[in-house]
Formats: structure tokens, sequence, C-alpha cells
């Protein structure tokens, strides 16, 4: 088969302990997902799970030991960060039950959601998709992927950013409102989740903004750190 131009590269992360890499399918974030978080939003309650789709190519692979960068982008002045504990999916399908669901895992990682506050708002407020403020390239930075049996009990899990050596977020992956099994259940009643497809679970109170040569290191414990500097 020949093409007229060269196809893409396909975007992978690589695997704690693996000489194989996680190549992408999909990224699948999920909107309001901590109570806290959902609060300084503006919303209270256990609401419907809602979910957003990114760009595989806006994934940003950080290595172990590394700091990776990402550009200050274009056209925003409110450029804001959101860690997260992002799991795997290694095994896909359709309506797949809670009770099921953490088989389909694969193992996890921690994830930062860059967000285009201001453009994210504006598009809020005329009522229009807000792709613009989300799904933007070298948004979805993120770290290596420990398989499950590796992660200890991620599900439990503090989970941190700071910025610059100061405490920007702080929770436990138990206080998200729709947990992963939920999630799963809900993603794969409106998708069919394939191997590769990565699930940014939500992120906790303390969202913020950054600017170029901030330093953000998030983690999740048992996970490791995620070290990015703003360009």
């Amino acid at each position: 088969m020949s093409y007229l131009f060269t196809p893409p590269a396909v975007v992978s992360v690589p695997v704690v302990g693996r000489a194989e890499r996680f190549p992408v399918h999909r990224v699948y974030c999920v909107g309001r997902n901590y109570e806290d978080h959902a609060k300084e939003m503006g919303f209270t309650g256990r609401e419907p799970p809602f979910f957003f789709l990114k760009p595989a190519d806006t994934v940003v692979v950080v290595n172990t030991g590394e700091t990776g960068e990402v550009p200050y982008p274009t056209l925003t002045k409110n450029f804001h960060h959101e860690i997260e504990l992002v799991a795997a999916i290694g095994t896909g399908g359709r309506n797949i039950a809670a009770a099921d669901a953490m088989k389909h895992v694969f193992g996890y990682a921690v994830g930062l959601d860059m967000t285009r506050r201001d453009l994210q708002g504006d598009m809020k407020k005329q009522g229009r998709p807000w792709c613009i403020g989300k799904a933007f390239d070298h948004s979805s930075p993120i770290g290596p992927i420990t398989p499950a049996a590796d992660a200890g009990d991620v599900l439990n899990a503090a989970i941190s950013l700071q910025v610059n050596g100061q405490p920007r977020q702080g929770s436990f992956v138990h206080k998200l409102i729709w947990n992963i099994a939920e999630t799963i259940e809900h993603l794969s009643a409106a998708w069919e989740l394939q191997p590769g497809d990565l699930i940014y679970t939500g992120t906790p109170e303390g969202v913020g903004a950054v600017v170029s040569g901030d330093l953000m290191v998030g983690s999740v414990a048992g996970l490791g750190e995620l070290r990015v500097k703003v360009s």
C-alpha cells in the first residue's frame, strides 16, 4: 500500500519493566470527577459522568527520571494544570459491567490534562464545543505505565501536584466521584473501548495557572513522579 505522504508514527508510552511499549489508540478524559474540584468549577453533587476526547498525538511522553517540556500554547492567557491518574486499557469491549471492568485495565500512569481555561470558558458561555480549550497540541503529558499487578493500592493512592516546589493539588484516588470501574462501564456504553485507550480519570481540587518557566511535579503514590516544565 502506498500513501501520498508518510503516515505519522504510532504514539506509544513506555511500560515499567517491559521492553514493549503501549501503543495509544484514543485518549478519553472524565470531566469534574472529584467533588471538591467540581465545587471550585461551580458545580456540586454526583452528576452523571461526562467525557471528552483528545487526539493521540497530544500525548507528551516523559520517561522516568527525565523532565518533559510543554510549550506555552497559543491563544491563551490562562494555562491550567490538572493532575490525573491515567488508566491504560489492555483489553477492549463494549457495554462492560463495572464488576468486570478492572480486568480490562492493563496498568496506570501519572498524567496531566493541560487546559486553555479562558478558551474553554468562552466556548462554554457560547454553548459551543470546547475542544479548543482541551484538545490542543502537547496537552496530555504522561509518565511510564506501571502494569496493574505492580501498581500497589492505586485505587486509594495519594495524588498531588507541586509547581515550583509549592503544593497546588492534593487528594486521594478513592475520592473519585465515579471510580475507574464505573467510568469504564459508562465509557464502554458510548464507545467500544480498544486496547491502547488511555482514560484520564479526573483531577482533584486546586487547579490553577502556570506560566513559562514553571516546573510541575505530579505524583500518584506507587507510580512515581511526572516532571514537566512549561517552556
